[in-house]
């Protein structure tokens, strides 16, 4: 049976937190708005759309929607681009990516990001055919919705029961159950305590334990000879 590993990518596979919040407040302040820590915190996982829904109001102007989430990304690419070599894989993105192709296991991203963004940092995290699938919930309707999730796994071909979810934030913890698959949540943006919702919490994900995707996708199903991560 095909087996899935689903993964966030801000907060997930790099912590990109802080350049995300300096253009934030770079472009928002432009436009008169402010923008806390606090708020950022609360829109973790949110796409574009959703977050300026959330400062604007039902009212918000879609024209101008577009124009600030546009500048915002543009400004986060160009301070990505401005230290190269900057942003680096967390602990042990690159060993369980490794460790799960190695098992048989169809990986994809699944991230709230323009695919211009996924783009450059799969590439600056030297990452480039670690991946099945580069889904974008860009146009989707935003994470705690389970849409991004599940054209992730319509990508990579498994079925969403069959899918494990890696995320950070709680929005996208809720998305993952909603869409059906088990989750992974490591504290990189959120509190153990507000990830609680997931199936396994870690600090980190080189603390993950050894059969930790094997027990979630429920291998004790698997065919005779399927490989597995335990012992590996």
């Amino acid at each position: 049976m095909e087996r899935g590993a689903i993964w966030d990518l801000d907060g997930v596979l790099a912590d990109t937190g802080q350049m995300h919040y300096l253009a934030w407040t770079r472009v928002l302040a432009e436009y008169g708005l402010p923008f806390s820590w606090e708020t950022f915190e609360t829109t973790f996982g949110m796409n574009n759309t959703g977050i300026l829904a959330l400062l604007f109001g039902r009212a918000s102007d879609p024209g101008l929607v577009a124009e600030i989430g546009e500048r915002k990304e543009t400004a986060f690419r160009q301070a990505v681009l401005a230290v190269p070599g900057h942003i680096q894989p967390l602990p042990g993105v690159r060993d369980w990516l490794e460790r799960l192709r190695a098992a048989g296991f169809r990986q994809a991203i699944a991230s709230s990001a323009p695919p211009a963004n996924i783009d450059l940092l799969v590439g600056e995290l030297g990452l480039r055919g670690c991946f099945d699938a580069l889904v974008s919930g860009f146009d989707l309707p935003g994470k705690p919705d389970p849409a991004t999730f599940l054209a992730a796994a319509r990508a990579i071909g498994v079925p969403a029961g069959r899918c494990v979810v890696v995320e950070d934030a709680v929005h996208g913890v809720v998305g993952a159950r909603r869409a059906g698959m088990r989750c992974i949540a490591v504290t990189t943006t959120s509190p153990a305590a507000a990830l609680a919702a997931a199936d396994l919490v870690v600090a980190r994900l080189d603390a993950l334990p050894i059969d930790a995707f094997d027990r979630l996708v429920d291998y004790d199903k698997r065919p005779p000879g399927s490989p597995s991560l335990r012992g590996s």
